[in-house]
Order: structure tokens, then sequence, then C-alpha cells
């Protein structure tokens, strides 16, 4: 496996020795089920993001976490410092990691961002959830990693 997989070999060997990791076969194949049991599991989001590194499109989970983490912030102070962070990382045109959302959702931020609401982002994370869900989870699924990663798991009896 490559280095960016090492943790992932890290797991397999945690589960050789019987310590405290717990990436079963039962939670890797519950992510064929639905892209909501792949991004809401424990282990989903992180595997999910390595293989997105391959396709050069990592910037998508990593919005869509953000923006969980960013709806659970209470304090005014903390949410527009994250707001600000969120847009200049994925929003704003030639953004570091500038994710691919339409126009008008783009300018309804551009709008909110001067006093960030908890669901200022909304319509940006359902876009880039659409787009996983439709174009790199099917690939996903189908991807040698994906399958090696089921395999590497029956095979070791879980």
């Amino acid at each position: 496996m490559s280095p960016n997989t090492c943790w992932l070999c890290k797991i397999f060997r945690a589960e050789e020795n019987g310590t405290s990791s717990k990436l079963s076969l039962e939670e890797v194949l519950q992510w064929s089920q639905s892209f909501e049991n792949l991004v809401t599991s424990k282990y989903g989001p992180m595997i999910y993001k390595t293989y997105l590194k391959t396709e050069h499109s990592d910037e998508n989970i990593e919005f869509w976490l953000a923006c969980e983490a960013y709806k659970k912030i209470t304090s005014q102070r903390k949410r527009i410092s994250m707001a600000r962070k969120l847009f200049t990382s994925y929003i704003q045109p030639q953004a570091p990691n500038e994710i691919n959302i339409d126009s008008p959702a783009r300018k309804a931020i551009l709008r909110n961002i001067q006093e960030p609401t908890q669901s200022c982002f909304d319509e940006a994370q359902r876009i880039i959830y659409r787009h996983m869900e439709r174009d790199s989870y099917p690939r996903f699924l189908e991807s040698q990693f994906y399958q090696k990663l089921k395999h590497s798991l029956q095979t070791n009896g879980n």
C-alpha cells in the first residue's frame, strides 16, 4: 500500500493483534448500502477521503465534514472565524481547495458571510454531497481500493 494508506495498514495490524481498532467487515459492507452509511460511519469518511485523494477530489469530503463541524458551533465569534476559513479555503474563486458549486450558491454564501448563520453553507454542502453520491461514490464501490479492503477483512475472518 502507498504511504497515503499506511493508517489503513495500522488498522489491519491492530485488527490482527486484537487491539481496540474495530474496522469490521460489517461496517465496510454497510457502506455499499448507501452513501449516507459511508459518510456517517466511524471509519468511512477517513477511508473515502483516502480514495478521493486518488481522484484528486478529496476537497469534497473535507468541505462536507467541515460543514458538519461548522453546524455544531454555538459561539458566534467562533462561527464567524470558521465561516471565513471555509470561505477562503473552499468557496472563493481560486481557493486552495475550491469546490465545484454553482454561481447562485457561491453568491448566497458571499452575501451571508458577513453575518454567518448556522445554515449559511447548507446549500453548498448539499451540492457537494450530491456530487459525491452520484459521481465518486459509485466509483469508490467499484474501485480496487474498496474491493481490496473488503477482501482483506473477509479473509481475516471478520
